[in-house]
């Protein structure tokens, strides 16, 4: 037999089990509601599933007028190559999906190396197709839905991502299209504490799906930004997977 009170301590820490539980419900409810709307609005699953590779090709602007140009191309369902191209020469990023590489001759280096540590978390990163909201179970992600914040005067619905690796992404939805328009994040860059933010804008279709074709980011608070605009986003090109394969060396002559 129970006495009242440990019957009534039974029954509020019962409550609070209750409570806590539908909070947890609500708040999956809510971020499973806001991302969901996001998928609508920029195509649907279907669409965004139709989709087996793209190719985005565009300029880089820095400070001082520098320019470049720049090319990526992801397919399914992991695999990214990134382009830097300047004065003739291409800085190319890869993952193949289990191997991350780079050739970098701004550095003298002709030769494919392998990505270290934090080269190859911002690569998977840009590897998954969907991005983080999308799946984001299944990816090993968590969302929680921190409230509305103001950004620039207006509303957004602000969700806090953090990846599998342990980045930890603020993603800023717009109230009435649901999609990003900026996201902020916090990672840790060889022992040292980095926050950045990502404006995205001039959103528009291709093959049924809409994306933004204007992409600023730098330190979070700086007005100095690198922007990425792309002139043109190719859906479903052909792409061989070996493109995406680290090169061997040439072979040393005897």
């Amino acid at each position: 037999m129970f006495s009242l009170k440990e019957l009534g301590m039974r029954r509020s820490l019962m409550a609070a089990v209750i409570l806590g539980l539908a909070a947890s419900l609500s708040q999956a409810q809510t971020v499973d509601e806001l991302i969901g709307k996001y998928v609508k609005t920029i195509g649907g699953m279907d669409k965004l599933q139709a989709i087996k590779s793209v190719r985005y090709t565009g300029k880089f602007e820095g400070g001082g007028g520098f320019t470049a140009n720049v090319l990526q191309e992801n397919k399914r369902p992991n695999m990214v190559r990134e382009e830097f191209s300047l004065q003739g020469m291409a800085q190319v990023l890869a993952y193949d999906g289990k191997v991350g590489w780079i050739i970098n001759p701004f550095q003298g280096k002709k030769d494919a190396e392998t990505l270290g540590e934090e080269g190859m978390k911002q690569i998977v990163e840009d590897a998954d197709f969907d991005g983080p909201l999308v799946d984001y179970a299944k990816k090993g992600n968590k969302v929680e839905y921190l409230g509305k914040e103001d950004y620039e005067g207006s509303d957004t619905y602000k969700l806090k991502v953090t990846l599998a690796d342990g980045t930890v992404k603020y993603y800023f939805l717009d109230t009435d299209y649901y999609v990003p328009i900026k996201i902020e994040t916090k990672q840790t860059i060889r022992g040292t504490d980095f926050e950045s933010e990502t404006i995205l804008g001039d959103y528009k279709e291709a093959g049924g799906v809409y994306f933004p074709y204007s992409i600023a980011s730098g330190p979070k608070g700086s007005s100095n930004r690198q922007v990425i605009t792309y002139d043109k986003i190719e859906i479903n090109p052909a792409m061989d997977d070996a493109h995406f394969n680290m090169p061997k060396p040439p072979m040393k002559a005897n």
